[in-house]
């Protein structure tokens, strides 16, 4: 599956488009993880588990929609774009959407 965040995908011509492709994580933070990143948050820096646990969620955003697409008969997602909120407290969803296509090699 070829993943593009522009509109066309060099060398290759779009030939049927099917329509939005996403993926969705929701993921909590544990309370332990809070905690420590309230005490980071005093000293400043990186909170590095919650970087990870983004780029996890990210990752298998991902391949959430490549799998939505590939369920449509698309070989590749166009303008594929990231986005994100907190639900609640101590809950962020990550979404990952973009076009679903059928490109062919020129």
């Amino acid at each position: 599956m070829i993943i593009a965040t522009t509109e066309n995908i060099s060398g290759h011509d779009i030939v049927e488009t099917f329509g939005t492709a996403f993926g969705v994580v929701v993921r909590a933070r544990g309370v332990g993880g809070d905690i420590l990143a309230s005490l980071k948050g005093l000293v400043g820096g990186e909170v590095k588990q919650y970087t990870q646990m983004i780029e996890d969620a990210r990752r298998q955003a991902m391949d959430r929609m490549v799998q939505n697409a590939a369920a449509m008969g698309a070989n590749a997602i166009v303008m594929m774009r990231f986005d994100s909120g907190d639900i609640g407290t101590n809950m962020s969803e990550i979404v990952a959407y973009g076009t679903a296509v059928r490109v062919a090699q020129r």
